[in-house]
C-alpha cells in the first residue's frame, strides 16, 4: 500500500490512520510512501520525507517543480512495478491527483482522504477526481454531497481533529505545561507551518502582539511552531513552543492564527481568535480571480459566516489587528462571547471522532478479503 501527502498536517492524518489499520490488519501488511516523522515511526517505509516538499501559493510552486517531477516519476514507477495493491492520498491535490491518474492508468484503486477543496476553488478538478478516484472519505460535513453530485464515491467521515482532541488538557493545566502564569491573559500566535508562511507572517504578527501588550503589559504571549519549521530565537522576541499546537491554544486566552486548518483546531479547543495572512502579490492577485468563496479561514468556511475576523494582504495592519483581539482578551467581552457560541456551533458540524478508525476500515474493505 502506497500513501502520499504533502505536509506536516497530512503526515500526522496518515500516521493515525496506519496506526489504525495496524490495529486491525493482519501483521506485516507492507506500507510505503512519501511522508513525515510520524509516518515513519507509525511504521510506513518512505521513499521520500514531506519536509523537502511543503510549499504553497502559485509562485513558490513553480520554485520546487523539478522536484517534483523527480518524486512523481519514482511514485508512478513504484505504482506501475505492480507491487502497490492500493493508493492513499492524503490533501496535496496539486501533486496526488497526478498519483491518481497514473494509480487509474494502472488499474490501482485510490482513496483520497482530505480531499481538495474544489468548494473554494477549482471546480474543474471534479471530472478528473470522478475519474480516477476510486472513494473519497471527506473531512468537512459538505464535501460529500458535492463529491456525490459530480459521481465521485464519498463518504463523511468526520474531521480528524477531533480524534486528537479527545483528551485536551485544561487550561491551568496546559498553562502548568507551558510554564505560563495561570492568572494573566495568554495571546497564542500561530505564524504557520512552511517556511514561506513564517517568512510572511512571523515579522507583522510578532508586530501586531507587541502593540497588545503595549496596550495590556501583562499579556502573555506565546509562539506555535509546527514540528517541521524553525524560527530563530532573533525573528521571536516571544517564547517558542514547538509541536503542541492544542495545548498552546487551551493554555490561550486568545489566538492570532495563520489561516489553514489550525483555525478549526482553534474551534475545537474553544479558542476565540483573529485569522492573518498574506502571500505573494501575484499568488494573491491570482488567488482573487480563482476563489469563490467569501472567507478564507476554515473555521468561517464551516460556519457559513464571520465566527472569526479575517485580515488578508494588505489589510493586515498590526494596529487593526491589535483592536481586534483586545475584545477577545477580555473573558467578560460580548465580542467573546459571541466568538465562543460561533466556534461552538463550527465544532458540531466536523461529525464525532474515530475519523481515522473510519478510514481504515474504508481501506480493509477496499484491499478485499485477502486482508
Amino acid at each position: 500500500m502506497l500513501f502520499v501527502v504533502g505536509e506536516a498536517s497530512g503526515d500526522l492524518h496518515a500516521a493515525k490512520v496506519v496506526e489504525a489499520l495496524r490495529r486491525h490488519a493482519p501483521p506485516g501488511l507492507p506500507l510505503v510512501g512519501v511522508g513525515g516523522d510520524l509516518m515513519r515511526s507509525a511504521g510506513v517505509t518512505l521513499i521520500e520525507h514531506v519536509e523537502r516538499l511543503a510549499v504553497m501559493g502559485f509562485v513558490e510552486v513553480l520554485q520546487h517543480v523539478p522536484k517534483h517531477w523527480r518524486l512523481l516519476r519514482t511514485v508512478r514507477a513504484r505504482i506501475e512495478s505492480g507491487s502497490v495493491a492500493l493508493v492513499v492520498l492524503l490533501d496535496y491535490p496539486g501533486f496526488n491527483l497526478k498519483v491518481a491518474e497514473a494509480a487509474h492508468r494502472a488499474g490501482v484503486p485510490v482513496l483520497y482522504y482530505i480531499t481538495p477543496q474544489v468548494w473554494a476553488w477549482g471546480a474543474g478538478r471534479l471530472p478528473t477526481i470522478a475519474r480516477v478516484v476510486t472513494k473519497a472519505a471527506s473531512i468537512l460535513p459538505f464535501e460529500e454531497a458535492l463529491l456525490r453530485s459530480h459521481g465521485v464515491p464519498a463518504t463523511f467521515v468526520g474531521h480528524p481533529l477531533l480524534d486528537r482532541a479527545q483528551a485536551l488538557p485544561t487550561q491551568a493545566e496546559a498553562r502548568a505545561q507551558l510554564g505560563l502564569r495561570e492568572h494573566a491573559p495568554v495571546l497564542a500566535v500561530f505564524p504557520g507551518s512552511r517556511r514561506a508562511e513564517i517568512g510572511r507572517h512571523l515579522a507583522p504578527f510578532v508586530e501586531a502582539a507587541r502593540e497588545v501588550q503595549r496596550r495590556r503589559p501583562e499579556v502573555q504571549v506565546v509562539v506555535s511552531a509546527a514540528p517541521t519549521v524553525r524560527i530563530s530565537a532573533g525573528g521571536c522576541p516571544f517564547p517558542l513552543v514547538q509541536g503542541a499546537s492544542f495545548v498552546v491554544q487551551r493554555a490561550a486566552t486568545a489566538g492570532l492564527l495563520k489561516s489553514g486548518t489550525n483555525t478549526l483546531e482553534a474551534a475545537v479547543a474553544g479558542l476565540p481568535h483573529v485569522i492573518g495572512y498574506r502571500t505573494s502579490p501575484i499568488t494573491y492577485a491570482i488567488a482573487r480571480r480563482v476563489v469563490k468563496i467569501p472567507h478564507i479561514g476554515l473555521v468561517n468556511v464551516v460556519a457559513g459566516r464571520e465566527v472569526s475576523r479575517e485580515f488578508v494582504q494588505d489589510a493586515f495592519v498590526p494596529s487593526a489587528v491589535a483592536d481586534a483581539l483586545m475584545p477577545l482578551l477580555d473573558v467578560h467581552s460580548p465580542v467573546r462571547e459571541h466568538a465562543e457560541h460561533g466556534l461552538a456551533e463550527v465544532r458540531s458540524k466536523l461529525g464525532t471522532p474515530g475519523a481515522s478508525e473510519r478510514v481504515a476500515r474504508l481501506i480493509l474493505d477496499m484491499l478485499g478479503p485477502a486482508t
